[in-house]
């Protein structure tokens, strides 16, 4: 399973020229498109300076100080990478297969 993962979204939310929160996507594909094991999804998050219960996500700073791998370290990756791997499980590696049913069937007397 070869997965790429790409960072297509990022929207700061500013206050005073520094950033406050961010908008984040970040979509997971696995192998390529064509292929029968390809399977794509995109997971999204906004991300906060400091949250509601003061936890600091982030320094603020201006939106132009921010490089693309400090960015990416803003998304829980762990997490989607195993909500990702079980998706592809349930819909490529191991799909539920539906019921058949069979017209034939007697009623038991």
């Amino acid at each position: 399973m070869a997965v790429t993962k790409t960072l297509v979204k990022a929207v700061p939310y500013e206050k005073s020229s520094k950033v406050e929160i961010w908008d984040l996507e970040m979509k997971y594909e696995n192998d390529s498109e064509g292929d029968g094991t390809y399977y794509t999804f995109t997971f999204s998050l906004n991300v906060e300076a400091t949250d509601d219960e003061g936890v600091v996500n982030f320094a603020k700073k201006a939106k132009g100080s921010w490089s693309k791998s400090e960015l990416e370290a803003l998304c829980p990756t762990s997490h989607w990478d195993s909500v990702f791997a079980s998706q592809v499980d349930s819909v490529i590696t191991s799909p539920v297969t539906a019921a058949t049913p069979d017209e034939s069937f007697s009623i038991p007397s």
